[in-house]
């Protein structure tokens, strides 16, 4: 029987276009991260600063034990590269900064410091950005499924990323969503495991979002063949997210999770299973708008929401919830 279960939340494809409010709201979140993530190397460079205010000559910091890993940050040394350098190896380097760059700015060499210094941060904490957009739509996706399971009385356990221990629910649940990885629930007498970010053995790839037909303690974080996640007709429905917010790349995204999902309906069904498979995506523009409804038409995908829309997360979790 054909799935009809989107049409709770679309009427058409123009219900999945990404509105101009939306995008302007998400680029305003995505600058907002970003300045709560520079705070620690703006305090740090504040510190910096501070300790070395009294220094008299560019010579003179490398007598100051205590701001030595500083001064390697701002000598474009990162703590990466650090582990693999002699005592002898950083010196010099940091000799190299001070002969080469801050002798040369002669009073302002203390402003010269903390500039090269927060352009490495800087650098290292535009690397961490590249995936600052999947961790918000991570976290709002979790945060409309608890408020879903709760609203609808269900019981759950969470999957905590660190711990990689499983932790049941709790009426404080505020902030779990920045370390949760799965959820569990039970549905239909049976219990779901959903797993973030699992490479599933059939496909050979990463998938955002994993559903199985098992109880979390199935879930072995292991190349272990009795784990749940290796067994074929366990899984119930499979998923991609692609909450980058800018229109540019929307369409490229798309693709991405649109080859994504292919390769997974192939290989499940050379094996003769079909679970469903669905999208979430934050831009969504009028062409991929149209492709991806007709697919929901044609019965190639299950289901598909944006996540800048609350009614249609809410919807698309209520069906996971449910299946």
């Amino acid at each position: 029987m054909k799935n009809t279960t989107y049409i709770n939340h679309l009427v058409s494809a123009e219900s999945l276009v990404t509105p101009y409010e939306q995008t302007r709201a998400g680029f305003v979140a995505l600058a907002l991260e970003k300045n709560r993530k520079a705070i620690p190397y703006v305090e740090e460079a504040k510190a910096l600063k501070s300790l070395t205010k009294k220094t008299e000559k560019p010579s003179q910091l490398l007598n100051i034990s205590e701001i030595r890993s500083s001064l390697l940050t701002a000598s474009d040394v990162s703590d990466k590269a650090a582990n693999h350098l002699t005592e002898e190896d950083k010196t010099e380097a940091i000799r190299n900064l001070i002969e080469n760059f801050l002798e040369p700015s002669g009073r302002d060499f203390i402003d010269e410091l903390i500039y090269r210094f927060l352009l490495t941060r800087g650098d290292s904490l535009g690397g961490s950005m590249r995936n600052l957009a999947g961790s918000l739509g991570e976290r709002k996706f979790s945060r409309t499924l608890i408020s879903t399971l709760r609203v609808h009385g269900k019981k759950y356990s969470w999957l905590h990323s660190k711990t990689r221990k499983w932790v049941g629910c709790s009426e404080d649940d505020a902030d779990i969503e920045l370390y949760l990885k799965g959820l569990n629930w039970a549905a239909h007498g049976e219990q779901r495991t959903l797993i973030y970010n699992l490479t599933v053995p059939l496909v050979r790839n990463n998938v955002d979002f994993s559903l199985l037909k098992s109880d979390s303690e199935e879930m072995i974080f292991r190349n272990d063949r009795k784990s749940c996640h290796f067994r074929h007709d366990s899984y119930v429905a499979l998923g991609e997210l692609k909450a980058g917010i800018d229109p540019a790349g929307a369409d490229e995204h798309w693709k991405t999770a649109n080859t994504a999902l292919g390769r997974i309906r192939n290989a499940f069904s050379s094996k003769k299973f079909r679970p469903k498979t669905f999208f979430i995506g934050a831009a969504i523009e009028k062409a991929m708008a149209e492709e991806i409804y007709d697919q929901l038409l044609t019965g190639i995908l299950d289901n598909a929401a944006n996540l800048t829309d609350e009614d249609q997360l809410v919807s698309i979790s209520e069906w996971l919830i449910n299946l």
